[in-house]
């Protein structure tokens, strides 16, 4: 009798823990380089968001000029990341992303998209508003830029956004985010007691943001997430 080979154990993809805004240009380059460095590698890697919903922070919608001074320094440095300064009319430029945060989360459950769907959506959501400059605020955009992932079920999605999915999360996230654990947008965390808020960066800010100051980015060490991926295969 012919032996039956033994069925091939597959280990579970790692999860990393990524606390964001996705209207957070900082947020949106660790993501960027996350995901860049695992594809390069060949190495799957699932990300779990968490909303850190800036706007409920601050009482208020993220200022447009802190948004673009970010984005002129960050798409300078990074010109890969194909960012562009807004240049679709002002009055679509979205004045809420918690519509967004809310499609990502509820994108995670298993019959929508589950984490690598919820993923895919956090990407091209934020690939919408730094190159495509769409207002992801609006449900019609969400929706037709979910049409587009994978392993997204945008059907499933929309019924699910018709019941509120998406929205106690994020607002679950955002008292639990006031605690001391998570300092910002971006915080990674994972497996082995890895914490990193918005890793890489070197980075100090020249005055008040909100009175004419700037930031600047002195360093940008993108070998943080070789060395995160590296833990998660020890």
């Amino acid at each position: 009798m012919t032996p039956v080979p033994a069925r091939e154990e597959t280990r579970p993809a790692p999860v990393v823990t990524a606390w964001s805004d996705i209207g957070c240009p900082w947020a949106s380059l660790a993501l960027h380089t996350l995901r860049a460095t695992a594809a390069a590698r060949g190495q799957e890697v699932l990300i779990d968001h968490r909303a850190f919903p800036l706007e409920l922070f601050n009482r208020q919608p993220t200022p447009k000029h802190i948004v673009d001074a970010e984005i002129v320094m960050l798409g300078a440095h990074r010109p890969e990341l194909g960012w562009r300064l807004w240049d679709a009319p002002a009055w679509e430029y979205p004045s809420s992303v918690l519509p967004a945060l809310e499609a990502v989360q509820a994108a995670k459950a298993p019959e929508v998209g589950g984490l690598r769907g919820s993923d895919q959506l956090d990407a091209g959501l934020r690939h919408a508003f730094y190159t495509e400059h769409r207002c992801i605020a609006i449900h019609s955009v969400i929706l037709d830029i979910a049409e587009s992932c994978a392993d997204v079920d945008a059907g499933a999605l929309e019924a699910a956004l018709a019941r509120g999915a998406g929205r106690r999360e994020v607002y679950e996230q955002w008292h639990e985010a006031q605690g001391p654990q998570i300092q910002g947008s971006p915080h990674f965390f994972a497996a082995g007691g890895y914490a990193e808020h918005n890793p890489g960066a070197t980075y100090v800010f020249t005055g008040d943001l909100y009175n004419g100051g700037f930031p600047r980015l002195d360093r940008y060490d993108a070998d943080w997430a070789t060395d995160l991926l590296d833990t998660l295969t020890a």
